[in-house]
């Protein structure tokens, strides 16, 4: 099923935020999924097994390296992104 969320990604305790966003967000492109950053969020759609999947490994990936909080909001009900 397709489905599209807005992520947010935190990195706490850091000087650099950009690094640790642009990481994750490469993360979610290379896994083909449509990605639009937005200044406090970004969306992200394709099929749900792709997104959730994407979304543990690059959490599992920053966790490793930095302290970051993880939110996400999923819907079955607007699967395509507006770019």
């Amino acid at each position: 099923m397709r489905v599209k969320g807005e992520v947010s990604i935190y990195p706490l305790r850091q000087n650099d935020l950009t690094s640790p966003i642009q990481q994750f967000v490469e993360g979610l492109k290379n896994n083909k999924l449509q990605v639009k950053v937005g200044p406090m969020s970004s969306l992200v759609a394709g099929d749900s097994q792709v997104v959730f999947e994407s979304l543990r490994e690059g959490f599992e990936q920053l966790a490793a390296e930095y302290e970051i909080v993880l939110t996400a909001k999923i819907s079955n009900t607007c699967p395509e992104i507006e770019m």
